[in-house]
């Protein structure tokens, strides 16, 4: 550089080094102010970098981090490089001057670009003006960490030794504020997942099996379990569809001395009687016109295990003659076989249907129904496990948002209309509608009007019908001459219509002498809606 070339006296030498000290100490502060006031650290170096260009100390600037295995620096941020410039900016450890500063821990200048070797040019063609390369390496406590680099061309103001300080010093301020940043960002990483961790805890608590409750009615439940799963008693779930009936025969497994030996499922209503013979038996070869090889059935594929047999209201009375004798001398014939076959199976039936009434009617066998009836395990459905529904949500919200990388939680409304709503598919039901809130609700707070779009008609709707409804019984009541001067129609506030709604709770408690289920009943509400609401309003009766 000429400027170099030139030799000052010794007043005017002194003058440039207060001039540069002062323009240094400008500088480093206002990249610092910088770097403190803002949290896209990518975008403040390049702010920075290009505040160096305007003060004519480089030209062009490239700041290249250690990648997470320590063998490559990659571009993090830069100036006057273009996007296909950015792809080629990489350079292994002790590679070209670049990766030499890395290795070496010290500062590489290279005077001359265009006669040296360690100057690879990986990036593309420089400016014509560039003339010098410096690259000086980013340390924090760990080590080096990155390397800050500069081309230098002939209008700059500085001497090598100046710039290799400056490019130092600014190197450790970005150097330093990248660390912290990603310092805070492991932090928040290992706060959500301690976060995940608890809420994982909180919702063990109340796991059976995995099984979630705390109702009463699922305790009593867990603890029958606990006492009839050791013993091969045959055991019949009962309850709704979606109730979880699947879940209870699995615990039932889980908990017997069977658990290392098969588990095997089978789904009565979903095959037709022909082939559901053939599942639940096997067959020979030749025994029907596809019947090319001989087959096991259900009952010798759990041979020493459990079989779960769902849907067993819906198998054909000639089935249930074989099932019968199956349960009673533990031995069958394959169908198109003659060979009797042995077999010992813990048996756990499952149905959603009113044997005791297909019993009276003939469609089902008695002496095969008390035969399944040993233990008998009555699901309650979900509007009746009031205590257990907010847990559900919860614990499909924390399933699925981790499933699909999202964070999310409802507005205290929306959780209101999902403890109000009466879940007549059960369990499925809540958590098929989980899912889709979880897809397609954007992050953050879940507002009462997103829902609108996941649950299965307008709930909301439904609520203010109902509370039209409480206003019309209201303005009933009224003397005519009243009502006359109310038949326009006239805007509640909330607190007014919580109020009618408190008021219309008590007086059907009156009236029905606090029997909860006939209050409901005159509200056109479920009794766990109604016993929701009553410890929502702390009303005493």
């Amino acid at each position: 550089m000429s400027k170099k070339n030139h030799i000052p006296d010794d007043e005017q030498c002194q003058s440039c080094a207060l001039k540069f000290a002062y323009d240094e100490i400008s500088i480093l502060y206002e990249i610092a102010v910088m770097l403190t006031n803002t949290t896209d650290t990518k975008e403040c170096i390049e702010k920075s970098m290009l505040l160096l260009k305007r003060k004519s100390y480089l030209e062009r600037c490239t700041l290249f981090l250690l990648n997470d295995e320590g063998e490559y620096l990659e571009l993090f941020a830069s100036i006057n490089i273009t996007p296909a410039q950015q792809k080629m900016a990489r350079y292994k450890i002790g590679e070209g001057a670049t990766g030499l500063a890395a290795k070496s821990a010290e500062p590489i200048v290279i005077e001359n670009i265009h006669n040296n070797i360690n100057y690879l040019n990986k990036i593309g063609t420089v400016n014509t003006k560039s003339i010098s390369y410096v690259a000086t390496p980013i340390i924090q406590d760990s080590g080096v960490i990155g390397v800050l680099s500069a081309n230098i061309d002939e209008s700059s103001v500085i001497n090598f030794d100046n710039i290799v300080h400056m490019l130092t010093i600014v190197g450790s301020l970005f150097g330093g504020n990248i660390s912290m940043q990603q310092r805070f960002a492991k932090e928040k990483e290992s706060l959500v997942e301690l976060k995940t961790y608890y809420k994982d805890q909180a919702l063990s608590e109340y796991k059976f099996e995995n099984i979630i409750g705390k109702s009463s009615k699922m305790k009593l439940i867990f603890n029958m379990l606990e006492t009839v799963s050791p013993s091969d008693a045959t055991i019949l779930v009962r309850g709704e569809t979606g109730t979880g009936k699947e879940l209870i025969a699995t615990a039932v497994h889980n908990l017997s001395r069977r658990k290392n030996a098969p588990f095997i499922k089978l789904n009565c209503a979903a095959i037709s009687e022909t082939l559901l013979e053939s599942e639940l038996f096997g067959h020979e070869k030749g025994a029907f016109t596809d019947a090319k090889e001989s087959r096991k059935g259900r009952f010798e594929l759990a041979d020493g295990g459990t079989l779960f047999l769902d849907e067993i209201g819906d198998i054909t009375p000639s089935l249930q003659v074989k099932l019968l004798r199956i349960l009673q001398e533990q031995e069958f014939e394959r169908v198109g076989g003659t060979k009797t076959i042995k077999t010992n199976v813990r048996l756990v039936a499952a149905t959603n249907r009113n044997l005791e009434k297909m019993v009276k009617s003939g469609e089902f066998r008695e002496d095969l129904f008390y035969r399944l009836n040993v233990i008998p395990i009555n699901l309650p459905p979900l509007r009746e496990r009031y205590e257990d529904v907010k847990l559900l949500i919860e614990h499909y919200l924390h399933s699925f948002t981790k499933e699909h990388k999202k964070e999310m939680f409802f507005s205290k409304q929306a959780l209101e209309i999902l403890l109000d709503y009466p879940w007549p598919g059960n369990i499925r039901e809540l958590q098929n509608t989980m899912e889709r809130i979880v897809l397609i609700c954007p992050n953050g707070v879940i507002n009462p009007e997103m829902l609108n779009h996941v649950m299965p008609f307008n709930y909301q709707k439904l609520h203010m019908n109902m509370d039209s409804e409480k206003t019309e019984v209201q303005k009933e009541s009224l003397p005519a001459q009243n009502r006359e001067e109310n038949a326009v129609p006239q805007t509640f506030t909330k607190n007014r219509i919580l109020e009618i709604e408190k008021e219309s709770i008590i007086k059907a408690l009156v009236d029905n002498r606090g029997i909860k289920t006939k209050a409901a009943a005159q509200l056109g509400m479920s009794t766990r809606q109604i016993t929701y609401k009553i410890k929502k309003y702390n009303i005493e009766f």
